[in-house]
């Protein structure tokens, strides 16, 4: 019976060996795969440790020995048991907390080693039974625990997968807890009542969790190493046949040549077991020493096309030249394993050597020497062992400075030769010369990286370009700036003085236009007709001038901020008819037909009526003397539903397509305007739209040069009407 369970136990820790390397040989890296090849070598520790533990030809200090171990093993194995099921369905509390959970479970696992725990063994039947010391019990609350992280951690983990991870999670649930269920009844709870003979039950039942694990490894794709099982499935049968060859050879030559001194039955399936457990670590052992042969004569070796292939990468990661020239030489440095890798670039602005990589200081290097040892070098790359002549300069600026190869770095730029900079490598760290392989692959990395120095210096460029030329808007603006303020004050000062000038003239004007107003109406006596026509012609310049005057207040009051719009009602079509009539002799003067279309009824308005009176003087003054002999001017004033239109139509000069849009800015006038009426000041226009505005309206304005233009208001009717 010993030697079936003997069997049984060593086949199924080889299978979990096997298992085991498959997955830590497909990727070592991988915290899970670690943690699962650390559980399973427990295991299969616990595994043949339990048969030994129970072994009655064992001497009685052995099998307690054994029976420690088994009792270390199993405590450890469930721990991280729960640390792999708690990493497969991420349970995040456990796996941050795990160093210090760890030290507690070695802590207690240790403690299974002395009496405190395992006091003694009694022989029991068949198996040795266990009497427990007075700290076992703290061993059976820590497995208990592990036990409790496992069963919520895979069933968490059931809850909040899917799919295939879901599978993979319940495959190794109902395995894993079926395994641990029989293990902890057969191991721990009955030998407790004193039934210990079923403990050689325990490790048969690991067999559920091996089949669980390998048909979530095949059917599920659990560590994702399928495609390792499938090729390695030919590796195996061979292995497979060896041993079996290998045990009947065993068991044959015992029974033929060793008849007088027969061997036990376990004693030659320990043999079996050794030589198999030799011939499966025989490929691990020779990897070990590969390593170590490798470090030990191949020290500088590397593979080229890893290297190109991860500078390569690093290139199209990033356009900042430091950050740039950093990552490649850190790749550089330990790819190749040489003491330093600087690179020595020229500077945008100054043109001078500046140096990033490698943490080497080159601030003493003379840089000018450096370029003018190298400009009579033929070929870019030098390697100071390469250099025969003792006596060469080259030779030995690049020994002082402690560089042992340095490349040029050259590429073209618009069909020109540039040479952005170096490459400074100092000696390898085995001590070992550069290889002519190592040369050739420096070269084909200097090609590549010249090209991606030289965009990032064109794009330093841009940048430094960039600061330049906001510093000069800076210093523009602020020029500006300082220039605005004095225009400004001469703006303010202009105001001030035709504020001033304005009010002076108004009162020598008022006393100018009453006298010659007494005049034209017979106030001094009888004028005869070329008199009067002189004298009007007098009066009408002096009301210009009354108009101008007022514009200009208006200006500066604006400028002041005291533009103030004093609605009352008005009589717009009495204001309007009133202005005609004024006028008429002014158009028949400039022989022009002047026309007024009055309205039947019109409503009386909410206006500013003395702004309102000189907007519409303005149109009407301005199509007078704007409009060439022979022409006409039509006067319009309308009330419709909603609005209250007033127009001013002349048969004029027009305006300019090309100057229409400056028309109604202040001290503005027309090219063909000034020609015609040079003394204009450009302001009536501007004010008229001012007022317009601040009452609420809008400026009608429409022109074709050398056809006429038509000028005037609307207003919302709504808005300005007095009802009452």
């Amino acid at each position: 019976m010993l030697s079936a369970y003997l069997i049984a136990d060593l086949s199924i820790a080889v299978v979990l060996t096997l298992i085991n390397l498959f997955v830590i040989s497909k990727n070592s890296k991988a915290r899970v795969n670690r943690v699962f090849f650390v559980a399973v070598m427990f295991m299969s520790a616990w595994i043949v440790t339990n048969y030994f533990s129970n072994d009655q030809q064992l001497s009685h200090t052995t099998a307690l020995i054994a029976n420690h171990l088994i009792l270390f093993f199993s405590g450890l194995l469930v721990f991280y048991l729960a640390y792999f099921s708690a990493i497969l369905c991420r349970i995040k509390p456990f796996i941050d907390k795990f160093k210090w959970i760890s030290v507690a479970n070695y802590l207690v696992a240790l403690l299974a080693l002395t009496p405190l725990t395992v006091q003694s063994i009694v022989k029991q039947g068949d198996v040795y039974a266990i009497r427990f010391g007075s700290l076992a019990f703290i061993y059976f609350i820590f497995v208990g625990l592990n036990a409790a992280v496992i069963t919520y951690s895979l069933f968490k983990g059931l809850k909040k997968s899917t799919g295939m991870e879901r599978l993979r999670i319940q495959t190794v649930f109902w395995s894993l807890v079926t395994t641990l269920i029989i293990i902890l009844i057969t191991n721990a709870v009955l030998p407790i009542y004193g039934l210990s003979t079923l403990s050689n039950l325990g490790p048969l039942a690991s067999l559920i969790f091996v089949v669980g694990v390998a048909y979530s490894i095949v059917r599920h794709q659990l560590f994702d190493i399928r495609a390792v099982v499938a090729r390695s499935v030919a590796y195996l049968l061979l292995l497979a046949t060896l041993a079996i060859l290998f045990v009947g050879g065993i068991f044959g030559i015992t029974s033929v040549f060793f008849q007088g001194d027969q061997l036990s039955s376990a004693v030659r399936i320990t043999f079996a077991s050794l030589a198999i457990i030799l011939g499966f670590a025989l490929q691990p052992l020779k990897r070990f020493f590969d390593r170590i042969t490798n470090r030990l004569f191949y020290r500088d070796s590397y593979d080229p096309q890893s290297l190109l292939n991860e500078l390569n990468r690093s290139l199209i990661t990033t356009i900042d030249l430091s950050e740039l020239l950093s990552i490649s030489a850190k790749i550089i440095t330990k790819t190749l394993k040489v003491e330093y890798c600087t690179f020595a670039v020229h500077d945008v602005a100054t043109d001078e050597l500046r140096f990033m990589g490698s943490k080497k200081n080159f601030e003493e290097l003379d840089t000018r020497k450096l370029s003018l040892l190298m400009a009579h070098r033929k070929d870019k790359l030098v390697a100071i062992d390469d250099i025969t002549s003792e006596s060469s300069e080259l030779k030995k600026f690049l020994s002082s400075s402690d560089i042992n190869v340095i490349i040029r770095l050259q590429g073209t730029v618009q069909g020109k030769l540039q040479h952005p900079g170096y490459i400074l490598l100092g000696q390898k760290r085995s001590g070992n010369l550069y290889s002519s392989e190592d040369l050739r692959l420096l070269g084909i990395i200097s090609d590549e990286l010249v090209i991606a120095i030289q965009n990032s210096l064109q794009f330093e460029e841009i940048q430094q370009f960039n600061v330049t030329l906001q510093e000069k808007i800076d210093q523009a603006t602020q020029q500006l700036r300082h220039a605005n303020k004095k225009l400004k004050e001469l703006d303010q000062t202009k105001d001030e003085f035709i504020s001033m000038a304005s009010h002076q003239l108004r009162t020598p004007l008022t006393s100018i236009k009453g006298y010659l107003s007494m005049v034209l109406e017979g106030d001094v006596g009888q004028v005869n007709k070329n008199e009067k026509q002189m004298i009007q012609t007098a009066f009408d310049s002096a009301e210009r001038m009354v108009f101008l005057i007022a514009d200009l207040l208006n200006v500066s009051r604006l400028q002041s901020g005291k533009f103030v719009i004093e609605n009352k009602p008005t009589d717009l079509a009495k204001m309007v008819e009133a202005q005609v009539n004024t006028l008429h002799e002014t158009a028949k003067n400039h022989h022009l037909t002047l026309v007024y279309k009055k309205p039947d009824k019109f409503p009386i308005l909410n206006l500013d009526d003395t702004k309102i009176q000189q907007v519409v003087m303005n149109f009407m003054d301005n199509a007078i003397y704007y409009t060439p002999a022979g022409g006409s001017v039509e006067v319009k004033l309308e009330a419709t539903s909603k609005e209250i239109i007033y127009t001013v139509t002349d048969t004029g000069l027009g305006v300019p397509a090309t100057e229409q849009h400056h028309l109604f800015s202040k001290f503005y006038r027309a090219g063909n305007a000034r020609k015609m009426r040079p003394d204009g000041t450009g302001l009536g226009l501007f004010m008229a739209k001012k007022v317009i505005l601040a009452q609420g309206g809008a400026v009608i304005f429409k022109s074709t040069e050398g056809r006429g233009s038509t000028f005037g208001f609307s207003f919302p009717r709504a808005q300005v009407e007095i009802k009452d």
